[in-house]
């Protein structure tokens, strides 16, 4: 009997403790990665989460773009993250976006907001930022 309690016992340990690192889901995971400055896969599960409408997901993107990690330095498309964010009442993002558009000169305000129309008009579906 304390055999089989002692057994039952560390299953249920080793379910538990080998159940919490399941609780970490897409997002914790792409932060993690960029934390530890591994930009590829953070910018691959951010896209992944901003392309399927997660606000957050789309801000991280606008950072990434702005700051040039992981992808090239890029406002116009940092900006087509940020007014997607915006957009949904993310208010870091509406901020970021402001000032992202300051760094701009008017063409190329004038191409970012024409990429994030063509964006926004095929659902993000054909678009490859």
């Amino acid at each position: 009997m304390k055999r089989r309690l002692l057994v039952g016992g560390l299953i249920l340990a080793a379910l538990f403790l080998g159940g919490a690192g399941a609780v970490a889901g897409p997002w914790e995971d792409g932060m993690a990665a960029y934390n530890r400055g591994d930009y590829a896969p953070a910018i691959q599960v951010f896209r992944a989460m901003a392309l399927q409408g997660n606000a957050k997901a789309q801000a991280a993107l606008g950072v990434m773009y702005r700051r040039g990690q992981g992808v090239s330095r890029n406002p116009a498309r940092a900006f087509v993250w940020f007014s997607r964010a915006a957009a949904k009442g993310d208010a870091k993002a509406k901020a970021e976006l402001h000032e992202v558009a300051k760094t701009m000169t008017p063409e190329e305000l004038s191409q970012a907001k024409q990429m994030a129309q063509a964006c926004e008009a095929s659902d993000y579906r054909s678009c490859e930022y």
